[in-house]
């Protein structure tokens, strides 16, 4: 059965950074969700197991034909189709036999692909790249187009292993669900990078990368939270248990001091009154001194135990950071309008004369539509014309060489140094983290820090755009920017093919581009 093994793998990078260590797993056949935080490594084993990267020590064994899309495809803008599919050369050897050519080397390159052409359009078609010209170049396709076309490249491979980081990003949602369309007939091992939900919730089993180790958790994506809830429920109630006890017995070893005083202080008076030798009276003192101290002992050992078994609970612990927030000054009256457009166009774009366009109030607004459709544009258009803020795939909002605190001081110059920084601190950039430079900041932490920065500006901002906010984001920081938006009171208008999160943050309003008009559409069907 196709699956993939590690044995004690150890990985660390060249500046002795540890990524892995001692990582001991199989991944058996079947649909395998990988989460873990930003940074935690995930990536980098898909690139261990995929040969990518090298192993500092260990070893990697994988049963079954390899196939690989990493989440930035390597793919150069001039390559066609037909190359990034890896049978260009085949077409040419079935070009040359066709007009009469019956070298050997030709068979040789053919080998038994002789039906390549018609597989090919099977693959695309699956994939909603029918009728796309095998001689075009990359540099015409968009983005979510590439990483369909990526995929198709590792399917027509036929492997029996297959490795994903993150393969739903720049897919719009009719892409996405042809994803999930593939990956439901699949029948080899699969392993899943991805922060969609939606795509989790269509696999058998969830892989959690916690401190370098794998734990696996039976079920899909829904079932792996409520597990971990359960057990987030059960930690918590040892921690308050833990901590009732370690209190008791610091309690219980101060009484025993006070009643050992209050004994040594009376034996004293007693055998001064008695009138004992002072050899006798020496001996009794030392007796009593010895008894309180094996007391004290016992209790210190008592107590020591109460926190060992509360340091052991609080591993147990998952470090849930939450943004909770109150953001009182966004707020906007309903019906009061925040942005009128008429005739948006650029670049002949969409039909007609352009695009008219009224956010009124506190609205909600999901933008959808295909790749290319022109969602980033009208965005653009919209913070060019009406002076909302505007946040980016990009996150470039900030300048990289100034620190998280000196952007903030510069998008609020009002509110007092203090505030600042409780504030900083309530967005999770705590003590020396609020100092640091934009370009040390993780992905994450870049947008917690943008959303600070963008939601409390001078003056608050009535209208906040959002163009796919959650690429590239762990599931943490796609929970932190659901706590954002929440808490916001003005309008923002949302481009993402992330149904659960537009769900999420109270979307009531959907508009959608498609042939270069604007329609009031609902929400799109459950898949």
């Amino acid at each position: 059965m196709p699956s993939i093994t590690t044995t004690n793998l150890t990985f660390t990078w060249p500046d002795d950074t540890p990524v892995l260590a001692d990582l001991s797993c199989t991944i058996p056949t079947g649909r395998t969700g990988l989460v873990a935080p930003n940074g935690a490594g995930k990536s980098t084993l898909l690139k261990l197991i995929a040969g990518d990267l090298r192993p500092t020590s260990g070893t990697i064994t994988t049963d079954g034909q390899l196939g690989y899309l990493p989440q930035d495809l390597p793919f150069a803008g001039a390559l066609t189709v037909a190359e990034v599919l890896g049978i260009a050369e085949v077409l040419r050897a079935l070009a040359a036999v066709e007009s009469g050519d019956a070298s050997e080397e030709h068979f040789t390159t053919i080998g038994t692909d002789w039906d390549v052409e018609e597989r090919t359009g099977a693959q695309l078609d699956r994939l909603g790249l029918g009728g796309l010209a095998l001689t075009r170049t990359l540099d015409t396709l968009s983005g979510g187009q590439v990483v369909s076309l990526g995929l198709a490249a590792q399917l027509l491979r036929r492997p029996e292993v297959l490795l994903l980081d993150e393969p739903t990003n720049n897919l719009d949602l009719d892409a996405r669900k042809r994803l999930h369309d593939v990956l439901a007939e699949w029948t080899g091992c699969l392993l899943v990078v991805s922060h969609d939900r939606a795509l989790l919730d269509r696999m058998d089993r969830i892989a959690e990368l916690d401190r370098g180790e794998l734990r696996f958790y039976g079920g899909n994506f829904t079932a792996y939270e409520e597990s971990v809830r359960a057990a987030q429920d059960v930690a918590e109630r040892n921690v308050r248990n833990a901590e009732q006890d370690v209190k008791r017995e610091k309690r219980e070893q101060q009484q025993a001091r006070e009643r050992s005083a209050r004994r040594a202080g009376n034996a004293a008076r007693n055998i001064k009154s008695a009138g004992l030798p002072k050899i006798v009276a020496g001996g009794l003192k030392r007796r009593a001194q010895e008894s309180a101290g094996r007391a004290d002992e016992t209790h210190g050992a008592r107590v020591a135990d109460a926190r060992s078994r509360l340091d052991e609970a609080s591993r147990a612990l998952r470090d849930e950071q939450k943004i909770v927030l109150e953001l009182p000054a966004t707020t906007v009256p309903a019906g009061r309008t925040v942005f009128a457009g008429v005739g948006l166009q650029a670049r002949d774009l969409f039909a007609g004369n352009g695009i008219d366009l009224v956010i009124r109030g506190p609205e909600r607004i999901a933008l959808t539509g295909a790749n290319g459709s022109g969602k980033s544009t009208l965005l653009r258009l919209i913070r060019d014309t009406g002076g909302a803020a505007y946040l980016s795939q990009r996150l470039d909002l900030l300048p990289l060489e100034q620190t998280v605190a000196d952007c903030l001081a510069e998008a609020a110059p009002g509110l007092p140094a203090a505030e600042r920084m409780n504030l900083l601190a309530r967005f999770l950039f705590r003590g020396a983290r609020a100092h640091l430079p934009i370009s040390a900041l993780s992905g994450g932490e870049r947008l917690r820090a943008t959303l600070a920065c963008v939601l409390f500006a001078e003056p608050a901002p009535h209208l906040v755009l959002l163009d796919e906010p959650t690429n590239n984001l762990d599931l943490l920081s796609v929970s932190q920017l659901e706590a954002a938006l929440t808490a916001y009171r003005g309008a923002f208008v949302v481009v993402s093919h992330d149904v659960r999160f537009l769900a999420n943050v109270g979307v009531d309003r959907w508009l959608r581009l498609a042939d270069g008009g604007l329609l009031e559409t609902g929400p799109p069907a459950a898949d």
